[in-house]
């Protein structure tokens, strides 16, 4: 097979050739020319059209007058403001093709235009291009991709996650969005498809293909280990390797034409690929055109030659080979060949090509290199010769293991057979260079096919294929300067691929008009049948080729001649060009291409000596190399296709074959152009029998300019490759379909009110046959309106006329409502001027009046004060004058008197001594005189007394005197003993009385001393007081006399002092200004230090807290890829389970799960062991019982719980009433009325148990009475089941009122004996003070201490009186307060107790009201009392106050615990009465009277609650199986959520831990935890998707890792736990290790319940935030296209924005119902809003017709009202808004002003939760939906761009709908005490025990 290049220079315009404008018009008015019969009316003034242009190919312009019929001429006006006439052709009279609207303009869908015609198509896909940067639009069943040379963020897994599951018509147009139609097609239809890419070198076929088959790999993946969607993608670097090559117009042009079969198993996984190749370049091998390259492998071999295995390959630099260096352009920019070697070499590694096979290529690549260096040199013009060892020949002898004599005669040689003989004929240089450059080729081909051959292995699916997908990367239409063999073989295949197509999209419009029943009218359209019969048909071209080459002096001049008088003037489509013999022009469906004949015959024989090839085979030491030519005897013959046209995958490609040995070769050898024709057959049956999907590729330039477009090479391409065909097929008939409600929808306003029925399609009907009158223009099918081309328009130019005329007349209503305003504005603002002008005349002259008068007035008073002034002057001057003259004769005066008086003062002191002097004297005389005389008179006496004391006499007379005086001293001392009996008689009387006087008073006695030691304190101080008083009043004179100095002092400096203070005052109001002014500085500089350290902290912190976050979600993300390996580890071993185990046919095992009959609905276990009745009563029979009894019966266990709490409460006050008692011994005999009262509280309590339980037994008694009453005989029959169960159940209730009983008189006993130990002990009240007053008057013998004694008891009894007399009126005025304190309190005893026989009169619930209303009442009353007591003591009622409020929040908080325990009982006995009441409906239905009275029934009692449970559970080893199978794996968490507490299987695993921690039984607690974490996986994997199942074991794995930490014992943890709590803890054990596996659990669990959501989530987000439209009438409807009519899956109902807050309501309330951690459901919550922001946001960038403002206000009211759900649920400080901002940032920016610069910058600072990739996409994207709406000008996008330049944000276009935020589990300690969980006997778990 010999094929020259390919590709070389294009057309040029010259004589023969016609220009783009002209081939534009003639192929637009010969073959896509529209009716425009009834489009006359469009060509009005201000119409746009299309007219041919020369360089553009299209131009528009616009009708300057309106068109009449009969007009020759138009007069046009083109866009650059030049005007034109336009004149029509004579003969067609055609006008020119009219543009779209604006509207229309840059849609996703061709088809959606109302004008379908070659300007539209050219100009919407310009406008795609170059101003929305989209590569991708739809026209109709066919993808149009242009090349954008330029790398996009388009094509990442987030972009193919995106298209994963989406219709077609849904998204903006990818060649994802075909592969996934093809994906899903396949699914469906159980068809198989086929995907085909054409178009040109350079367009991107290639890249297509690749992308198409990344996306089949990335949403499949595979269904085994063997990783072969990673094969499927290795394969194509090898292909490339030595497939590609570097052109003139692409760096990487395939030459060579691909099917790639993907096959799939039946669950629609990858399984394996089949590769087929077509018609190999090989010419490229030995020959290279200007500027290109050989195929890259060659260099990628030369630039690796110094490695060291490749060191014997003997390489060099590229341009040292002949073969490589032909085309001068040996590197391609960009592209590192050493890089891409090692590519290639992993690639063929992965796909199992071994090194030493992989040394062999090489080998052989080397050996064709070396082979092209080899030089032949002319002996003569027959025959030449290589020269003798010749270096290159030698090296690739060497390489391929042949004889170097060998090879190098058979190069120069070749041999001749005849009948007779053989010939050995020696060649011309000429034929051994050809011959050469052919093995050299052959060789290529060949390893090329051992390649494909190889990879194909490696893809071969090893499980059976059940379909396939079909990847097809041919060539398409091309036609150069230099047509030849090559360019026929190509565009023979494009007529092949153009009739398959034509057929196609002609059967889709057929179905679409017989599936709407539409009348079915032949569509003409373009039928190359007739171009492929005179190319493949008998006696075609390719026919008389292969007859000539037969022939032995066969030609290309005898074959162009046979073609000539075969074809010429018999066939149309065969032309010959006027100046030529060698060639023939063919027309194609695209355009007529001219041939050149030379070269034909040669190609097609691709002639190889067969003597060179067995010198190959002959190779020895090279395995390989005769692998290669062995398969050319193996392969089957062209012809052998299976019957049914379908194509093995195991098919190689197609090559001649041989029949026998002894056949001559000429007739087995196929020529290249059969072989050609057998493989383009079989390719063809393969697509017939599959889907076909099309994506056209558009080079957009020759020169690989980045996003520019060339028109005219555009426009060339798109009729080669058939778009324009698609579009005049569509255009044939009715291009333009609506559904009925997307027409009302659009045209309403083109509608009355009575034209609008409730009928949507009459309503239709009967509007289109008012707008349009042809009937011929529309057709209605079922569901659709189809109408023909440009009626769309016209209905669009009528609403715009009509919504501009309503603008306008709005406008006009507005105009002149505002110039009315303005003009009423106008006239009040000159009314109001002229007020004030006048105003301000008026107010100026009588300003000017009073003026006048005021200078008068002024006048008047200056010229009074002129005279009062002098007069003044006057009067002061004669006063003054007056004034010194008489102070001077005042003082003269007073001077005079006063030497007077002074001189009287000095007369009298002088006359005073004098006589003081005088008298002294004479005094002092008269004393000394005195003296004298007596002294003398005393010695006279002395004298005579001295002589009288000698004589007797004397003596006697003393005697006498002394004897009278013994005698009345005895006399005296008679009567005083006389009075001192009687005064002892006294006494004693006195005594006792003062006795009997002091037993009554001594208390009082003692009471009063103290106080009398205070009165003696106080008269001392009085006392002092007094002393101070005396001392103050000297002060007080010295001070006074000091004042009055002090007085002098201060008057004379206080003027002064006023004058310093003022200076002062001065100084600091400038001091204090530099204060302030400094203080503000250091406030600023503070500031500005705190606000830097802050934002540093901030940043600091955020940063930390990204760390952190960072780190957490890749521990995170780790954990989930172990949990996937672990699971894929699980998975496998059950899968060699089965494997080894294969089970016998038989009976299979049904699953536990199925089989328990247990209830999903079980009931609290937190109150009482009780609650477990109507489980057991589920499970035995009983009779229907009257509800009253029943909830008697609940009455009555609520009552003894009271009691229960009430009781403890008892208790604890008794305790804390001890302990008062023990410390307040010592002061009881001060405070009795106190301790009075506490014991009327303590009998208070007492009275109000015994009131509860006689009220309890009447209760009982009145149950036991109404079911003794009961008319039913047999529910009342002494041997009913029912009354047997009601009477134990009531002997239960009984003894448990015994026991409360007892309880009672436990505590009565223990009131009385407290009252009994605190009375006062008045009997301790003594004589002592008497007694040791007697024994000291005893101790007094003598009679002057009695004496003495009696006067001072005498004085301290009238001092004690009158001191008692006093101390008793305060202590009478004291206890009569205190009396009537007591009674005080009596009467409010009595009413508390009344109140509390009237509260236990009241129901349960009104109880608490009333107590609390008494309590607020008693308080009221006390804080009155109180503010009148803490009156004038401010400090004491400001801590009464405080003491007061923290009373009453206590009770507020108490309030508040008792409403939600009120609440929550109320929902359980709802709960119990409903289950009761469905229980015994069921059993009356299903059991008769009889069975109940035989069937034996266990009894059923209420257990009495333990007193002292240490929560735990004991279980025996053997159970633990059991246990968590019963409460783990079987377990139903729908039941347990609505009926039990929240985690109560968390709490009774943890009891079990305890137990096993107290028994330190390390193997048992080790057991039990692994066991429980085996289960819950077991659970999750078995019910993962289940969202109820995994919430509940979310929270129950979260609350049993809260319980392993509030009970560890470590302090952290223990801060809010009870005392109760802390002695539940951890004693043996650390169970931290494990705390952290179950946190991992967790995690896995979270990440687990986020898919669910997203799973459940996913298919509602697009519709109901994008799609629906929640606000009615505010989104517009264009057209849609065909793409909205073939969605892949029809509609399942549309979910809406309700459906998605009824499913976040669901959500939340089974998470609350799970008892799920508030901070765990925020953090759900804000995932579920981020996953739905992610998808929405991504959605909005791949969808070009949600990106227009109506759009943007439908998000943002779809936002507000998730964030009113957020609000609703108190979520708001979650995070989940913030997760919405991006989402919110674009529905702003599809609303805000785009315009200017202004507004560039809004958008950057608004727009900043936006990656700048995101912005400019929705700009780009942005499409208005009524003409009224501007869109986004290029240059605004681009000004955008430079000002986010500088930002620093991702490239990634789409966000990660795939993030899961990091989880955290804040600790959540539980306030449940262990010992009161009860456990429910519908668990099943009976086995396990409370302790």
């Amino acid at each position: 097979m010999e094929i020259f290049s390919m590709e070389t220079e294009p057309i040029l315009p010259g004589k023969e050739t016609p220009t783009a404008s002209e081939s534009a018009e003639n192929l637009y008015y010969e073959r896509c020319g529209m009716e425009v019969d009834g489009l006359d009316c469009m060509y009005v003034k201000y119409a746009r059209v299309w007219i041919p242009d020369p360089e553009e190919v299209w131009k528009s312009a616009e009708l300057l007058k309106d068109y009449k019929p009969g007009d020759k001429v138009l007069q046009l006006r083109l866009e650059e403001g030049k005007d034109l006439e336009y004149c029509l052709d004579p003969k067609t009279k055609e006008l020119p093709p009219l543009r779209n609207p604006d509207i229309l303009v840059g849609e996703n869908d061709l088809t959606a235009l109302s004008y379908l015609h070659e300007p539209a198509v050219l100009h919407n896909l310009k406008v795609r291009f170059i101003d929305s940067k989209l590569i991708y639009t739809y026209c109709g069943i066919v993808l149009v991709a242009i090349n954008p040379y330029e790398q996009l963020p388009i094509y990442g897994e987030d972009i193919i996650n995106a298209y994963s599951g989406q219709n077609m018509g849904d998204m903006d147009p990818h060649i994802f969005a075909v592969a996934e139609e093809a994906y899903k097609q396949m699914a469906r239809d159980e068809r198989n498809q086929s995907i085909i890419v054409s178009g040109e070198s350079g367009a991107g076929k290639t890249v297509s293909a690749k992308y198409a088959m990344r996306y089949f790999a990335t949403v499949s993946g595979s269904a085994s280990e063997a990783n072969v969607e990673e094969k499927v993608l290795a394969s194509n670097p090898i292909m490339e390797s030595i497939g590609n090559a570097k052109t003139t117009r692409n760096d990487n042009s395939s030459r060579f034409g691909k099917y790639i079969e993907i096959g799939f198993d039946k669950r629609y996984r990858i399984i394996g690929a089949n590769m087929r190749t077509y018609l190999l370049e090989k010419s490229r091998v030995v020959f290279q055109a200007e500027e290109e390259r050989n195929y890259h492998i060659f260099y990628q071999l030369c630039a690796s030659a110094a490695l060291p295995e490749f060191k014997t390959l003997r390489l060099g630099n590229a341009n040292y080979f002949h073969y490589t260096k032909q085309g001068g352009s040996p590197v391609i920019d960009g592209v590192n060949d050493a890089k891409e070697m090692v590519n290639t070499r992993q690639a063929c590694t992965l796909l199992g090509i071994s090194d030493s096979y992989q040394m062999g290529i090489f080998r052989i690549l080397a050996g064709i290199l070396h082979l092209g260096n080899v030089e032949f040199a002319s002996r003569d013009s027959d025959s030449c010769t290589i020269p003798p060892k010749h270096e290159p020949l030698s090296i690739f002898c060497d390489l391929m293991g042949v004889e170097y004599e060998e090879m190098a005669h058979w190069l120069c040689h070749r041999k001749l057979a005849t009948a007779t003989e053989t010939y050995i004929k020696p060649i011309s240089k000429l034929h051994a260079i050809n011959a050469r450059d052919a093995l050299a080729k052959h060789i290529y081909a060949n390893l090329f096919n051992w390649i494909v051959d190889h990879v194909n292995k490696a893809l071969h699916a090893t499980v059976k294929q059940h379909s396939f997908i079909g990847v097809l990367d041919i060539y398409g239409f091309e036609t150069f300067e230099i047509n030849s063999f090559e360019q026929f073989c190509i565009n023979y295949a494009n007529e092949k691929l153009q009739q398959q197509f034509n057929m196609h999209v002609f059967k889709l419009e057929q179905e679409e008009y017989m599936k709407e029943q539409i009348p079915w009218t032949l569509i003409d359209f373009y039928d190359n049948q007739p171009c492929i019969n005179l190319i493949e048909a008998k006696m075609g071209i390719l026919d008389l080729l292969d007859e000539e080459c037969k022939m032995p002096k066969g030609s290309d001049d005898t074959w162009a001649q046979k073609l000539y008088n075969t074809h010429l003037n018999k066939c149309a489509l065969f032309e010959k060009p006027r100046l030529s013999n060698k060639a023939f022009i063919i027309k194609h469906f695209a355009d007529k291409v001219e041939y050149q004949c030379e070269g034909f015959l040669e190609k097609n024989k691709d002639t190889v000596y067969e003597e060179q090839i067995k010198v190959l085979k002959s190779s020895k030491k090279f395995k390989l190399l005769p692998e290669l030519f062995q398969d050319e005897e193996k392969v089957l013959s062209p012809t052998s296709a299976t019957p049914s046209g379908r194509v093995p995958l195991s098919r190689m490609a197609v090559k001649p074959a041989k029949a026998r040995p002894g056949q001559a070769s000429k007739e087995h050898k196929k020529t290249v152009g059969h072989q050609f024709r057998n493989s383009l057959h079989l390719l063809m049956e393969t697509l017939n029998a599959t889907t076909p999907h099309y994506v056209r590729c558009i080079k957009p330039n020759d020169f690989k300019f980045p996003f520019t477009f060339d028109e005219k090479r555009a426009v060339q391409q798109l009729r080669a490759c058939g778009v324009l065909e698609t579009i005049r097929i569509s255009a044939a008939g009715f291009p333009s379909r609506w559904t009925y409600q997307e027409f009302f929808s659009r045209y309403r306003v083109l509608m009355k009110q009575r034209d609008v029925l409730s009928d949507r399609k009459q309503t239709c009907k009967n509007v289109l046959e008012k707008l349009i009158l042809d009937k011929d223009k529309y057709q209605f099918g079922k569901t659709k309106i189809f109408f023909r081309a440009g009626q769309v328009a016209y209905l669009e130019k009528i609403r715009a006329d009509k919504l501009r005329a309503a603008c306008i007349r709005i406008q006009k209503t507005i105009r002149g409502w505002l110039m009315r305003k303005k003009y009423v504005r106008m006239r009040k603002a000159a009314i109001t001027i002229q007020r004030y002008v006048r105003g301000y005349q008026a107010r100026c002259y009588a300003k000017f009046l009073r003026r006048t008068r005021a200078a008068i007035t002024i006048q008047k008073f200056q010229r009074m004060y002129v005279v009062r002034k002098r007069y003044q002057c006057m009067r002061a001057a004669t006063i003054a004058l007056q004034a010194l003259l008489r102070g001077y004769m005042a003082r003269n005066k007073y001077q005079m008197m006063l030497r007077e008086h002074k001189s009287i003062v000095i007369q009298k002191h002088v006359r005073g001594w004098l006589a003081r002097v005088h008298y002294r004297r004479t005094l002092k005389a008269i004393v000394y005189l005195q003296c004298c005389y007596r002294r003398m008179m005393a010695k006279r006496e002395l004298k005579k007394l001295k002589i009288e004391a000698r004589s007797v006499e004397r003596y006697k007379k003393l005697h006498i005197g002394l004897e009278n005086k013994i005698m009345q001293l005895q006399r005296k001392i008679d009567e005083q003993n006389k009075e001192y009996k009687s005064l002892l008689e006294k006494l004693s009387n006195l005594e006792i009385t003062y006795s009997t006087e002091t037993e009554k008073l001594r208390s009082d006695v003692e009471r009063l001393r103290l106080s009398e030691e205070e009165a003696k304190n106080a008269t001392n101080r009085v006392l002092s007081l007094q002393e101070e008083i005396a001392k103050l009043r000297k002060e007080l004179h010295q001070t006074q006399s000091e004042k009055k100095t002090i007085e002098e002092w201060a008057d004379k400096y206080k003027h002064e002092t006023e004058q310093l203070v003022s200076e002062l005052k001065e100084q600091n109001t400038l001091l204090k200004t530099e204060k302030e002014e400094l203080n503000r500085r250091i406030h600023d500089q503070a500031r500005e230090i705190t606000e830097t350290m802050e934002k540093k902290l901030v940043e600091e912190t955020k940063q930390l807290e990204l760390d952190l976050n960072d780190e957490r979600l890749r521990y995170q993300n780790l954990l989930n890829e172990f949990s996937r390996l672990e699971e894929r580890y699980d998975d496998l071993k059950d899968e060699m389970n089965l494997m080894v185990n294969i089970p016998k046919p038989g009976h299979k095992r049904t699953d536990s799960t199925h089989s328990s009959n247990e209830s999903e609905y079980t009931f609290s276990s937190e109150i009482t062991e009780a609650e477990d009745l109507p489980v057991r009563m589920e499970q035995e029979p009983s009779e229907k019982k009257a509800p009253l009894d029943m909830s008697l019966f609940l009455k009555l266990q609520k009552r003894v719980t009271e009691l229960e709490q009430e009781k403890q409460s008892l208790q604890d006050e008794l305790d804390r009433k001890e302990e008062q008692a023990l410390r307040a011994k010592a002061k009881e005999e001060e405070r009795p009325p106190m301790r009075g009262a506490e014991l009327e509280y303590e009998s208070l309590k007492r009275q109000e148990l015994e009131s509860e339980n006689k009220k309890l037994k009447n209760e009982l008694n009145e149950l036991q009475k109404a079911l003794t009453e009961t008319r039913s005989p047999e529910v009342t029959a002494p041997g009913a089941p029912a009354y047997r169960v009601l009477l134990d159940q009531l002997t239960s209730v009984s003894e448990e009122l015994e026991v409360r009983k007892e309880e009672v008189l436990i505590l009565r006993s223990q009131l009385v004996s407290q009252k009994e130990a605190i009375q006062p002990k008045e009997d301790k009240n003594t004589m002592t003070d008497s007694t040791i007053l007697l024994e000291d008057v005893q101790k007094m013998k003598d009679k002057g201490e009695i004496a003495q004694a009696y006067i001072g008891l005498k004085e301290t009894n009238r001092l004690l009186e009158s001191q008692l007399q006093s101390q008793k009126k305060s202590h009478e005025n004291e206890l009569e307060s205190l009396r009537g304190e007591i009674q005080s309190l009596k009467e409010e005893n009595n009413r508390q107790q009344q109140l509390l026989a009237q509260n236990l009169q009241l129901p349960p619930e009104a109880r608490i009201e009333a107590s609390l209303q008494h309590e607020i009442t008693r308080l009221t009353n006390e804080n009155l009392f109180c503010e009148e007591l803490y009156a004038d003591d401010p400090k004491k009622y400001q801590s009464y106050r405080i003491s007061l409020y923290k009373r009453m929040i206590d009770l507020m908080e108490q309030l508040e615990k008792q409403d939600k325990t009120v609440r929550k009982l109320k929902k359980q006995l709802k709960v119990f009465a409903k289950k009761i009441g469905e229980l015994e409906v069921g059993q009356m239905e299903n059991i008769s009277p009889g069975q109940i009275i035989d069937e034996p029934i266990r009894p059923v009692n209420i257990p009495r609650k333990e007193k002292d449970f240490q929560g735990m559970l004991e279980y025996k080893k053997e159970d633990e199986q059991k246990l968590v199978k019963n409460l783990i794996l079987e377990l139903k968490p729908r039941g347990v959520a609505v009926n039990l507490i929240p985690g109560l299987p968390a709490y009774i695993l943890f009891m079990c831990v305890r137990h096993a921690d107290y028994l330190n039984d390390d193997q048992k607690v080790r057991s039990l935890l692994t066991s429980t974490i085996n289960g819950i996986k077991k659970v999750l994997k078995k019910r993962g998707d289940d969202f109820e199942t995994v919430s509940f074991w979310l929270s129950n794995t979260c609350r049993f890792l809260h319980c392993l930490k509030q009970y560890s014992g470590e302090e952290g943890f223990m801060k809010h736990n009870t005392p109760r709590q802390n002695e539940h803890c951890l004693t043996n054990f650390d169970l931290a290790e494990y705390r952290q596996v179950l946190s991992d659990l967790a995690i896995q669990i979270y990440q687990q319940l986020v898919r669910v959501l997203e799973n459940i989530l996913q298919p509602m987000i697009v519709s109901g935030m994008l799609e629906h439209e929640t606000i009615q009438g505010v989104s517009g409807v264009k057209p849609t296209g065909l793409r909205k009519r073939t969605s892949s899956i029809a509609d399942e109902g549309t979910y809406t924005l309700d459906s998605i807050i009824r499913q976040l309501n669901s959500f939340h309330s089974v998470m609350c119902q799970h008892g799920m951690d508030p901070e765990l459901i925020k953090q759900v919550v804000k995932q579920m809003f981020y996953i739905i922001g992610a998808v929405t946001l991504n959605n909005l960038l791949l969808r070009k017709d949600m990106c227009s403002w109506s759009k943007g206000m439908q998000i943002r009211y779809n936002v507000s009202q998730l964030e009113e759900w957020l609000r609703d649920k108190n979520l708001m400080n979650s995070g989940a808004k913030e997760t919405l901002e991006p989402l919110i940032q674009a529905a702003q920016l599809l609303q805000v002003k785009k315009k200017t610069d202004e507004d560039a910058e809004a958008i950057c600072s608004m727009c900043n939760a936006l990656t700048t990739a995101q912005i400019v996409k929705v700009l780009n994207l942005y499409t208005p939906v009524n003409e009224f709406e501007e869109r986004v000008l290029v240059s605004f996008i681009r000004t955008i761009q430079m000002r986010l330049r500088d930002r620093k944000d991702s490239p990634q276009l789409l966000m990660d709908a795939k993030h899961i935020f990091p989880v955290t589990f804040p600790f959540n300690p539980s306030s449940l005490a262990l010992e009161t969980i009860q456990i429910p006997a519908s668990l099943g778990l009976g086995f396990i025990s409370r302790v």
